[in-house]
């Protein structure tokens, strides 16, 4: 007998931080390092939540690793899924407004200050959906 059944897949918690700018509210995306699915796509940065940490915990990890700063608090503002080839994800974003320390791109990876609409292309599938909220709240027209 044949057993056809597979699995579901398993989603991959991940955090995510929306950094703000106080100056102008411009969004902070970066381009995701060579040698990971998507690379050179711009994203949000962040990354997967380990065993036993918080989001906030993960999300702090995160940052500092990936760019070098230390955050203030943050809390999950929304919950998105994205089913990507290589992974399911559950994204848990949060907007970060406070943060120490100078940016270095740790992983390589380039950043960009953006407003709405975004001048960069092209942007990771899974950030599309936050993007339309984000503009929303800032009074831009929906796409």
């Amino acid at each position: 007998m044949n057993d056809t059944t597979t699995e579901p897949r398993r989603h991959t918690e991940v955090a995510v931080g929306i950094l703000i700018r106080h100056s102008d509210d411009a969004l902070l995306l970066s381009t995701r390092p060579e040698g990971k699915p998507y690379a050179g796509y711009w994203e949000f940065p962040g990354g997967k939540v380990e065993s036993g940490e918080t989001i906030e915990e993960a999300l702090r990890r995160e940052l500092h690793e990936e760019l070098g700063i230390t955050i203030g608090n943050a809390s999950v503002w929304k919950v998105t899924e994205h089913d990507y080839p290589h992974a399911l994800v559950r994204l848990h974003w949060c907007k970060v407004t406070a943060w120490t320390g100078e940016f270095e791109m740790r992983e390589g990876q380039a950043m960009r200050w953006q407003q709405l609409p975004l001048e960069v292309t092209p942007v990771l599938p899974g950030a599309l959906p936050v993007l339309g909220w984000l503009g929303v709240e800032r009074g831009l027209p929906s796409s």
